[in-house]
């Protein structure tokens, strides 16, 4: 009987690179058997005894190509890959787990906590973490286009095991970049330097990839070459801002250039409270620092995935930028979350194609006669009209008749849409104008920003 070997197997990260022809990229088999296939509008077609364990597109929105599922995303890339062969996206915005939560404490707000972000969080060890990330990223590559780039933010609990995975695979990293945060935690057992950095890889699919770089789009943020420093000076609004007074000669004396050099400290504000409206992911990141990544390797229209969406910042950014989005979460309570803020952005964002004007005027019918000149006349069009060409698209005017002769008792009696308060007054039922004490026209009107046609 052969004798059985004791040898353990290497560990992973002394393994070989796995071999890379062309583009015949390493694709890892499913992790379950196809059980279900991706239609061309987005949706899943999926046998009924597997409903559960597929994913669910459960937001979206055609017209800005934004959809968010709630399920696996490495099953729902598979899918992907399988339906788009040649590769569906233009980039990629990746916050992976960190597997930093091992049970310690860290201060927030002045107070002792746990840093345990949930289960998803936690490490399983070097080697499982390693293969995990070698997973994800594998199918990342299949699905992004032959000149695509990814983004890939961590901290040192995992960011070497991404840049070796990225590595064996073939990717061509292209920066890292350090982002300083404003406000970190202070160090607790003051035994070590105090956690300020994280760091962002940029890479592109292969080195045969001829990627796209937004430089005077980057330029403009700080009027000279963007460094790979990113400073929270930087981030006092969007990703897109205005050429500085001072920008202009380069410092480095560089010759033949009209711009000194790309410098790695990106520094930015933590996410405001605009940002934590409907609540908050635990790793939540600012949207400048995801709009500024996407405005630097994409175009408007371009397809972005973020296949760890947690609270939805890179829809929202993609929904100010104009480029579509796949998002997938499987954390339930944080995809609500995601949704909820990526519904509230799409709001936002038609409402600043629209003005709406509201006036009100109060009336006291026991004391001035309803029918003179006067009354009449203050029901005309308001007077503040928007200083940008518009069409009126809504206009209404309401009455409300009051009953306020004893303040603890006012009350509503009356309400009618007319267009003069002549009209309102003769269709009132004459019980409801003897407990008038006062009338209340409001008067509302919405309109849409008219296009500005090319001179």
């Amino acid at each position: 009987m052969p004798k059985k070997s004791t040898r353990q197997p290497k560990p992973l990260y002394r393994q070989k690179k796995p071999k890379i022809k062309g583009d015949d990229f390493v694709h890892a088999e499913p992790i379950v058997p196809a059980h279900f296939e991706l239609r061309e509008d987005g949706t899943i077609d999926v046998a009924k005894r597997d409903e559960k364990r597929a994913p669910v597109l459960t937001f979206r929105d055609d017209t800005r190509n934004l959809w968010l599922y709630q399920g696996n995303s490495l099953e729902l890339l598979d899918a992907i890959a399988a339906k788009h062969p040649e590769g569906r996206f233009d980039c990629i915005f990746a916050d992976p787990p960190y597997f930093l939560s091992n049970g310690g404490i860290s201060c927030h707000a002045g107070r002792m906590v746990k840093v345990d972000k949930g289960d998803w969080d936690k490490s399983r060890g070097a080697e499982v973490n390693h293969e995990f990330n070698l997973e994800w990223l594998k199918r990342c590559q299949k699905v992004l286009k032959p000149n695509g780039t990814i983004w890939i933010t961590g901290t040192h609990h995992v960011i070497f095991s991404i840049g070796y995975a990225m590595q064996q695979l073939g990717f061509k990293i292209l920066n890292d970049i350090a982002w300083e945060k404003p406000n970190p935690p202070p160090n607790l057992s003051c035994r070590y330097f105090t956690h300020s950095t994280e760091t962002i890889l940029w890479a592109a699919k292969s080195e045969k990839s001829k990627h796209l770089f937004n430089y005077q789009e980057m330029r403009k943020v700080t009027g000279k070459q963007m460094k790979t420093v990113w400073r929270a000076s930087e981030f006092g609004g969007r990703a897109r801002h205005s050429v500085r007074a001072d920008a202009g000669q380069p410092e480095d004396g560089a010759q033949g250039t009209d711009a000194p050099y790309l410098d790695p400290i990106w520094t930015m504000t933590a996410p405001g409270n605009g940002e934590k409206t409907f609540g908050k992911h635990p790793t939540q990141k600012p949207v400048a620092l995801v709009e500024r990544c996407i405005l630097a390797s994409t175009q408007p229209g371009d397809m972005v995935l973020d296949p760890f969406l947690g609270g939805g910042t890179t829809a929202v950014a993609c929904v100010r930028l104009n480029r579509g989005c796949i998002g997938i979460e499987l954390d339930f309570s944080h995809f609500t979350l995601a949704a909820k803020r990526a519904d509230r952005e799409i709001i936002e964002l038609w409402l600043r194609e629209f003005r709406v004007r509201f006036d009100v005027t109060i009336f006291f019918p026991n004391d001035l006669d309803l029918f003179s000149e006067t009354i009449n006349g203050s029901s005309a069009t308001m007077d503040d009209k928007p200083q940008v060409p518009t069409e009126s698209i809504y206009h209404e005017c309401k009455f409300v008749f009051l009953s306020c002769a004893q303040v603890e008792r006012g009350a509503v009696v009356h309400t009618t849409v007319d267009v003069s308060l002549q009209e309102a007054w003769a269709k009132t039922p004459n019980g409801k104008k003897r407990e008038t004490t006062h009338v209340v026209r409001c008067e509302t009107e919405i309109f849409r920003v008219a296009e500005k046609k090319p001179v």
